[in-house]
């Protein structure tokens, strides 16, 4: 078992901490009056921070609330400006040593990984395997037990100041559309006494839902001795050669799960199908030797495409458009699109495509 990481106060709460953690914060947000007010005097307001953290007066503010459609219905939270500054702050200093912790077939929010790279990893053993079972976690981030994650954090973290952050910014969390769910041990009021779910918007949650899972990628490959597992956040993909085995491994994690975490299995995510008709994974119908842009995130994406182009009021030349467009042309080259792309590249600089070579 590795030493639990300390003496990270000091450096959390440093002055250039928390004036890149601001940095980072303001990113494509300049315009937002929060971090106007914040930049108008950028010093007091990052010295003021920095005292309430030293003087153990912070306290998170209040949380904006709204929902998101795509891809799918989510409740969003929003932290106030200053308080997603606390937390860049906290994921400088504690980002090392997460990752350091955190199984290497995990694959959301972490350098050098990613959704390009989760994809890549499940291409790499569908070729190997005949069997997948892709999985997910029912209300994965409104059903987390705090309790449960307070536990995970002292497993790798000392020091009650770095700890009382942490647990600050849990207990302000808005409360979350849990499910009436009972496991082992419980009584008849259980889950409504324990506190439960992580606010989406949140940095911190999402590296804490990351640690919160790193017991299911070890359940994974060390107890059911999968030889291919990748997971994007509480997405996962479980590969094997025998069907049975494979549906066996889906009655053991759902045990798993509501033993050690509190958590249950996504009813409509249960079966296990052959790689060779590929499945839906993160965006994309993904098979053994290609991928397709699965039609919903195809439909998505060119909204998003359309939304970027046409951001500028007074609109956008051939060059704006084409810089638009760029992201998205990058994204859809992971996947078997080339004549989507061609078509919309030739749209964007009103020339006519040309046949592939």
């Amino acid at each position: 078992m590795p030493r639990r990481a300390g003496g990270l106060w000091g450096r959390l709460t440093s002055f250039p901490n928390l004036l890149l953690a601001h940095r980072k914060a303001r990113r494509g947000k300049r315009d937002r009056r929060a971090v106007m007010a914040f930049e108008y005097d950028l010093e007091r307001s990052v010295a003021a921070l920095q005292g309430e953290l030293l003087g153990r007066t912070y306290r998170p503010g209040g949380y904006r609330t709204f929902m998101i459609r795509e891809p799918k219905p989510r409740s969003i939270s929003a932290a106030p400006y200053r308080d997603r500054v606390v937390h860049h702050a906290l994921m400088n200093v504690l980002e090392p040593v997460l990752d350091a912790r955190l199984s290497p077939d995990s694959f959301a929010c972490r350098k050098g990984k990613g959704t390009h790279a989760a994809l890549d990893r499940y291409t790499h053993y569908a070729r190997r395997h005949e069997f997948v079972w892709h999985g997910d976690i029912s209300k994965f981030y409104a059903s987390i037990d705090h309790e449960s994650m307070r536990r995970a954090l002292r497993r790798i973290l000392k020091g009650p100041d770095v700890l009382g952050l942490l647990d600050g910014i849990l207990d302000a969390g808005p409360p979350q559309e849990a499910p009436l769910a009972w496991f082992p041990g419980d009584d008849l009021f259980s889950p409504l006494e324990r506190r439960r779910g992580l606010p989406i918007g949140n940095l911190t949650s999402q590296w804490m839902a990351n640690l919160y899972l790193d017991p299911l990628d070890r359940f994974v490959r060390q107890t059911l001795r999968a030889d291919g597992y990748v997971r994007y956040c509480d997405d996962f993909c479980v590969f094997g050669d025998d069907r049975r085995e494979l549906r066996a491994a889906v009655s053991a994690t759902r045990e798993f799960l509501g033993q050690r975490l509190r958590l249950e299995l996504n009813p409509k995510h249960l079966e296990v199908a052959r790689t060779a008709r590929g499945i839906a994974f993160l965006g994309m119908r993904v098979f053994p030797n290609h991928r397709r842009l699965a039609p919903a995130a195809l439909a998505r994406s060119v909204r998003r495409l359309r939304r970027s182009v046409s951001a500028s009021a007074g609109g956008l030349d051939r060059r704006g458009r084409l810089a638009a467009a760029l992201p998205w042309i990058a994204h859809l080259a992971h996947a078997d699109t080339w004549h989507l792309r061609a078509k919309v590249l030739a749209r964007l600089a009103r020339t006519k495509p040309r046949n592939r070579p």
